[in-house]
């Protein structure tokens, strides 16, 4: 092999060697993010010799994401994650090609993405993307490495491999609730070490060697330094066809309209509209709004007669995830002028940073 001195501490391995260098250079991998997670997961991809590498993310770098997602420099703050992490790849191994599509993963592009891949990867902490993933895994036959992290515990497991449980399977309620990193806070370190879990699954399933993670989840928490490992078993509803998927992913998105707070700047002082804060009270920064209520996502559900369903509602949470599974929670149960604000709570203190919030 032309590259052996480059992979030779690898292929000396007999569980490798030159047929399972071969094997990894042949193979191409889709990661979904580019943040804390894939940070981990893309150079450890790269340096063992992936073939192809593909990365969605529509994301730009900002400051806060430095403290976790190492493969960026400060001076690349305000540009695309995905052409610097590209660039990052290509430095390390020019070898490996690199695909990039700045865009968001939806109902729309997921299974065109997906039938290019091998393997999928679940680098992201959206929980409405988990379940797109999942799905447009089940309609490609493709599996999903799923890594997630919460504070100082991570999780990691491998669905839909070799036609065992997926994440529906260990996760079956899709209207639950999870804070993001941006919302909880996360240590850098609890992220590589789950990012790394994720690339050691993928390099498996591709040698065909070891006990891949399907069927069982793994917990680590770095505090204690401690980890478990369950078993879950496949429930009997998992099949998705392409025409299911279509039927619930772009009418699912459709439905919830987004607004740019600039264009809401008229309506703060206007009695007429509501602005619903879904946060949790203890969240920064607060925001004093003449017209604005707030009422956590995970009591919404309870709480909802507080609202006028004739109302127009414009929903917020901290960066505009948990506010689109307000809005269609509200959109559900007969609201009809309901609109997630993009950006959440940290965009609208930009625009409002000369007012007291």
């Amino acid at each position: 092999m032309k590259e052996s001195t480059r992979y030779n501490r690898q292929i000396i391995l007999p569980e490798i060697g030159d047929a399972g260098q071969y094997k990894l250079l042949k193979s191409k991998v889709l990661v979904i993010g580019a943040g804390g997670l894939a940070a981990s997961i893309l150079p450890y991809l790269a340096g063992a010799g992936i073939g192809e590498i593909g990365i969605v993310d529509d994301d730009l770098i900002e400051v806060s994401n430095l403290q976790r997602q190492v493969i960026y420099k400060t001076s690349a703050v305000g540009k695309g994650k995905v052409a610097e992490a590209k660039a990052m790849i290509s430095e390390l191994n020019p070898q490996v090609k690199v695909n990039v599509f700045a865009e968001k993963l939806s109902g729309k592009n997921a299974i065109s993405l997906f039938e290019n891949y091998d393997i999928i990867v679940d680098a992201t902490d959206n929980i409405f993307i988990k379940y797109l993933i999942n799905d447009a895994c089940l309609v490609t036959n493709k599996p999903m490495v799923y890594g997630s992290i919460f504070r100082f515990q991570g999780q990691v497991s491998v669905f839909n491999y070799q036609n065992g449980p997926t994440y529906k399977c260990l996760y079956p309620d899709e209207n639950s609730n999870a804070a993001t990193c941006e919302d909880a806070g996360v240590v850098g370190v609890s992220v590589g070490i789950i990012g790394m879990f994720q690339a050691n699954e993928v390099i498996k399933m591709i040698l065909e060697i070891g006990e891949v993670l399907s069927g069982k989840i793994l917990v680590y928490n770095v505090l204690k330094n401690e980890q478990q490992k369950y078993d879950f078993e496949k429930s009997s509803t998992v099949e998705m066809t392409k025409e299911d998927f279509d039927k619930k992913y772009n009418k699912a998105q459709n439905q919830i309209e987004e607004i740019k707070f600039e264009h809401l700047l008229d309506e703060i002082e206007n009695d007429a509209v509501l602005f619903l804060d879904v946060r949790n009270e203890d969240e920064l920064p607060k925001m004093k709004l003449k017209n604005s209520i707030q009422i956590a996502l995970m009591n919404l559900e309870n709480e909802i007669k507080k609202l006028n369903s004739s109302q127009t509602i414009y929903v917020f949470c901290q960066s505009g995830i948990r506010s689109k599974v307000a809005a269609e929670l509200l959109q559900k149960n007969q609201f009809q002028n309901v609109k997630s604000i993009v950006g959440g709570a940290l965009a609208m203190k930009q625009l409002l940073k000369e007012e007291k919030i």
